[in-house]
């Protein structure tokens, strides 16, 4: 939002929500049914093309916000080393409200002109009409409109919501308030106008202009730099038609240069060219990949977990995995294809970039879903992936590597490793035994015995707490030393539960009201009473200083709030603070009460319910 909003800041259909689209389902529904009832030489296949024009302008949009983050994940050629913030994400969620707009306009356009329908596909004389129009008028026009946008009057009550996105996305460039991208179809409307009025429009100067504008505007906003310098060189005019991502990253970072929409041209002439400019591109081009400190490694749950990874979809990344919408299952033919291309192509790939005191981190997602790794044929494959990628961050030279599942077998076949592998064991144990409330007397156990949940069984016997079990009472009577405090349970009366996997719905109904389900696993479980409180699996809040973090945590707890971590991503970035040279998996385990401290003199916080 500006500071100052102006007269129609918002949206018209704002309050429609998801709903937005229904805008355009009358002229889609009328323009299908036009086409199926009218003779061939009366088909208007203009207007037939609008609804699927929107659907690539969607499209095209959503490449390359998904290359750029990917790009700047890998930081090779990144302009701007800051980042942005789930603030941001937020701000820039209704990227689509112009896709929307544009099709109102080309709806309204090819009914109320009859020189707007039936165009041909090609005319040639069209097509150097509207690259003319764009050069002269558009360009200049927008150069002074711009200008004066920045002025304190129009900057305060309009152009300063798009310029609260200091590091720009692709989609950066969309984002302004109702009014503003009004004016801007107003400029871009002369090309349209103009090949009309003389009779030489066609289907490609119409929607390849649209297109065009798509290309340069997500071209420009990336925070990346990715015209060769050699361009220029080779044709020196060139860098008078054409910016450059770095060329505009100057206008975000200082307002008062490079004020052109994508011809430069206008800025030499008038003298408001930044003198970086051409040594910022050359800097840009020159800067290597990230060489990360942490890394932390994980893998993807479910089929459409895709979508809410950080190169996927903004808004979504942003958010829970469990809140997605119920709109997800039309996304399915896309998600198959995905989950097609990652089985038979996939490999390990970066999602994610951090800072945090003097750490640089990164997350890479593995392209295997939750059910895979319980199938015994996707075993080796899994394990080569990460024993990939386990030595690809050791050439690297990373301090930590996070893993989602303990590393003992690489570490066996790798004895020399520089990378310290940390599975975060410790710390998820030291996150449940703080999570229980003080006082407490007895707690219920129930969940698989692996090394997380023997661990917080024999601290709790040692803190004098009566460990109640029913189903794993045997095994846990026998690995503890303080077997008195062991008992088996009969009426499921205890008012706290510490559970892992396993726990059915029907488990959690004979628990009393008002109990409190402490989760050690990795997933939680479905929270099947509302009478209940349920902690989240074992995680700890960020600290106001961990910078660029803008989405939910990457792969198999991304049904995490926002800015609230894993225990083995924390344990791996703590680890590599604290200089700890040793690894934590397989069956070693750091002290509990040390990586617990250490955790919260970094600023880590733990979560609430």
């Amino acid at each position: 939002m500006a500071t100052k909003p102006g007269f129609l800041t918002d949206w018209p259909w704002k309050h429609l929500g998801s709903f937005k689209y229904m805008i355009l389902a009358p002229w889609g529904i009328q323009s299908i049914y036009s086409f199926a009832t009218k003779g061939k030489s009366e088909r208007d296949y203009t207007n037939l093309m609008i609804i699927p024009f929107l659907i690539w302008r969607a499209l095209h949009n959503q490449i390359w916000i998904s290359y750029s983050r990917y790009r700047t994940a890998k930081g090779n050629n990144r302009i701007v080393d800051k980042g942005i913030e789930f603030e941001q994400v937020d701000r820039e969620t209704n990227w689509d409200d112009q896709i929307i707009l544009s099709g109102i306009v080309l709806y309204f356009l090819n009914t109320a002109l009859s020189s707007a329908s039936f165009l041909p596909v090609w005319r040639t004389d069209g097509i150097i009409i509207t690259i003319l129009l764009h050069s002269g008028p558009v360009e200049y026009l927008y150069y002074w409109f711009h200008r004066a946008l920045h002025h304190h009057y129009l900057y305060s009550r309009y152009h300063s919501h798009h310029h609260s996105s200091i590091v720009t996305e692709p989609i950066t460039s969309v984002i302004h308030p109702f009014a503003e991208l009004l004016a801007y179809y107003m400029f871009l409307a002369f090309p349209f106008g103009g090949t009309m009025l003389t009779g030489t429009a066609s289907m490609v100067s119409l929607f390849g202009y649209v297109a065009y504008i798509d290309l340069m505007n997500n071209m420009g906003h990336c925070n990346f730099e990715l015209i060769p310098k050699s361009l220029f060189s080779i044709f020196p005019p060139l860098k008078y038609i054409m910016y450059t991502p770095s060329f505009h990253s100057l206008h975000h970072t200082q307002f008062r240069t490079n004020y052109s929409l994508f011809m430069p041209f206008y800025d030499y002439i008038h003298g408001t060219m930044d003198k970086s400019t051409d040594s910022l591109h050359e800097k840009s081009l020159e800067r290597p990949e990230d060489q990360p400190d942490v890394i932390h490694l994980a893998h993807l749950t479910t089929p459409e977990s895709i979508f809410h990874l950080e190169i996927g979809f903004a808004s979504f990344a942003s958010r829970p995995q469990n809140s997605s919408k119920w709109y997800m299952f039309l996304m399915w033919p896309l998600t198959f294809w995905f989950m097609m291309l990652k089985f038979f192509y996939g490999r390990t790939f970066i999602v994610e970039r951090n800072f945090f005191e003097k750490l640089r981190l990164q997350s890479w997602a593995i392209p295997r879903y939750n059910i895979q790794y319980s199938l015994k044929w996707q075993k080796q494959a899994i394990n080569d992936l990460i024993e990939e990628a386990i030595l690809e961050a050791d050439a690297r030279g990373a301090k930590g590597e996070e893993l989602n599942r303990s590393g003992q077998l690489y570490i066996e076949k790798h004895p020399n490793l520089r990378t310290k592998v940390v599975d975060g064991s410790s710390l998820a144990v030291a996150i449940v035994l703080n999570s229980i409330p003080k006082g407490t007397k007895e707690i219920l156990f129930r969940g698989g015995l692996s090394k997380i949940g023997y661990a917080i069984v024999s601290a709790l016997c040692r803190k004098g707490i009566q460990v109640a079990t029913f189903y794993e009472y045997e095994k846990i009577k026998l690995s503890v030393r303080s077997q008195n405090r062991v008992a088996l349970s009969k009426n499921y009366s205890e008012m706290i539960w510490v559970v892992g996997d396993g726990l059915t719905e029907q488990e959690q109904l004979k628990a009393p009201k008002g109990t409190l389900f402490i989760t050690f696993s990795q997933f939680p479980p479905k929270n099947a009473r509302k009478d209940a409180f349920y902690y989240h699996t074992p995680s700890m809040v960020a600290p106001p200083s961990f910078q660029n973090l803008h989405a939910c945590e990457v792969g198999k707890t991304n049904w995490l709030p926002r800015r609230v971590m894993s225990a083995s991503r924390v344990a791996g970035i703590v680890h590599a603070l604290e200089g700890w040279n040793v690894h934590e998996c397989g069956d070693a385990m750091f002290d509990i009460n040390n990586i617990w401290e250490a955790a919260l003199k970094h600023g880590f916080c733990p979560t609430t319910i």
